[in-house]
């Protein structure tokens, strides 16, 4: 039976009563993007997790561009955040909050009246986004930012991270993954500056690290991680000959500021490109905070990963959605339900608390 898994771990200013790590899984249930009672309920449920990372969670108006996803850039927001923790403290569990920042991953149709589809560059996303009011879209040729919009955006994850930790959050995760802002600077695909903001890896790993800068700063780094996706595709994310080096500076100056954790994506169990071994021992060499380890894990492969010591703590997503017992299962061996992929990002209650 996996033992390392189940152990405690100091992690900041908190202990975390096992290494298991909720990742966060966009479920489209804030109505109005205002966190309410049913994601309370859901996120509860859950708190036998060491640590809950929740859903991506935008910090502007400018950032909301999927359908029914929270905010954290005003009081009625951080009011339904705080209903959140408060439900999840109660069963001792620990919750970070994930900020997400779209870029060019939106459509005006979900995003509230004077927000802006952002982005490094004006290259347009391929494919369409589903809108709830006109349907699939094609993504948006998005405005390239200027100086102005840069310092304002990190402003704008300083405010919500402020606004996190006045809610109750144990810490803020920041989405430096996965074709969103941050990572839209990181990638050449996305990022064709020739200011500060790109260009070299100096300039590409910029708007992350002032990011962290700014935020670790109000916030204290200690309460402080970020999610990167080295190799990733989605969202139109291309690898480039830099790849490697990008991430091993970027983790060598978020460790120099004392970040808290980086977290892993890894989503070739998904079909997704390989997650280079040499790229995760490179985060890991360069880093001085813990990582989190995540793509397609079950307990014995998460067990051999912190035992080879690959990581400090291991995210699991899919299986959390359908199993809000999933620590108690894997302790147990336990047989997993499957999850109703139909009612990912339905609204309601079913597919979502009634597992």
């Amino acid at each position: 039976m996996p033992k390392l898994l189940f152990s405690e771990i100091p992690f900041g200013r908190v202990n975390l009563k096992t290494r298991v790590v909720m990742a966060p899984l966009t479920r489209s249930r804030a109505i109005g993007n205002i966190p309410n009672d049913l994601m309370a309920l859901y996120y509860s449920q859950r708190a036998g997790a060491g640590l809950i990372i929740t859903e991506g969670t935008s910090p502007s108006p400018n950032g909301l561009g999927y359908a029914r996803i929270p905010g954290i850039f005003n009081q009625e927001q951080a009011r339904g955040w705080k209903n959140v923790t408060d439900k999840v403290h109660l069963k001792g569990g620990r919750i970070f909050v994930q900020l997400m920042h779209t870029g060019r991953s939106s459509h005006p149709a979900n995003l509230p009246d004077g927000a802006r589809v952002l982005a490094p560059s004006a290259i347009q996303l391929s494919g369409t986004m589903y809108t709830d009011s006109q349907g699939p879209q094609p993504y948006p040729t998005p405005e390239e930012m200027s100086e102005a919009d840069i310092q304002n955006a990190i402003e704008e994850y300083v405010i919500a991270s402020r606004l996190a930790i006045e809610a109750g959050f144990d810490g803020v995760e920041l989405h430096g993954a996965n074709g969103y802002l941050i990572d839209q600077f990181l990638n050449a695909a996305s990022n064709q500056r020739t200011d500060q903001w790109g260009g070299s890896i100096l300039n590409r790993i910029r708007f992350a690290v002032e990011v962290a800068r700014k935020v670790g700063e109000t916030i204290k780094f200690d309460r402080l991680g970020i999610r990167l996706s080295p190799y990733g595709t989605f969202n139109d994310m291309k690898a480039d000959p830099d790849t490697e080096n990008v991430y091993e500076s970027l983790a060598r100056e978020l460790g120099k500021l004392g970040l808290l954790y980086i977290h892993i994506v890894d989503h070739s169990s998904m079909g997704g490109p390989e997650v280079t071994p040499s790229v995760k021992q490179k985060i890991r060499d360069s880093f001085t905070g813990k990582v989190i380890l995540s793509g397609g894990y079950d307990g014995v492969r998460a067990e051999s990963d912190l035992i080879e010591r690959k990581g400090d703590l291991v995210a699991f997503g899919k299986p959390f959605i359908s199993n809000p017992e999933l620590v108690s299962k894997l302790q147990k061996g336990a047989a997993l339900t499957a999850p109703d992929f139909s009612t990912f990002y339905t609204p309601g209650e079913k597919g979502y608390t009634d597992y």
